[in-house]
């Protein structure tokens, strides 16, 4: 959820999503606009909790290690970094430029949002629920 503009490259917004069983990440390096038209979100944690956010200490951490002290100069740069992070554990990554443009100011109705496909979990569903697969065969 962070962006790290350049005056000369533009923005680089990274975005991912970690299997923690298969230890495994999928990462995609926007080029945009940070907007709801880019992230799908379906697990929150209260404010101050990112410690428990298991995509920070499992997969960010690393892909900052690795690029720690190398110049950033280039999308592509960023996108090989990314992917060639691994652990001892064996941490996969994948990574991807987007290069689509994302339009700021797009809002969601509440009736958009009651008809999502959405399964709250028991524990907390306000901050706990899956999109059913079926929405993500249309996008």
């Amino acid at each position: 959820m962070h962006d790290f503009p350049d005056k000369e490259l533009g923005k680089v917004t990274p975005y991912g999503v970690y299997d923690i069983s298969g230890n495994n990440g999928w990462v995609t390096v926007g080029t945009s606009s940070d907007t709801a038209e880019f992230e799908i979100t379906v697990c929150h944690y209260p404010p101050g909790t990112s410690k428990w956010n298991k995509i920070e200490h499992r997969m960010f951490s690393h892909i900052t290690r690795n690029w720690r002290g190398r110049p950033l100069e280039s999308h592509e740069v960023v996108v090989s970094l990314i992917a060639n992070t691994t652990t001892r554990t064996g941490l996969k990554i994948r990574a991807e430029l987007d290069k689509r443009t994302y339009v700021k100011g797009i809002e969601v109705s509440r009736k958009e949002v009651e008809a999502l496909p959405i399964e709250y979990h028991e524990f907390h569903g306000n901050w706990n629920y899956t999109v059913k697969a079926e929405i993500m065969s249309t996008s």
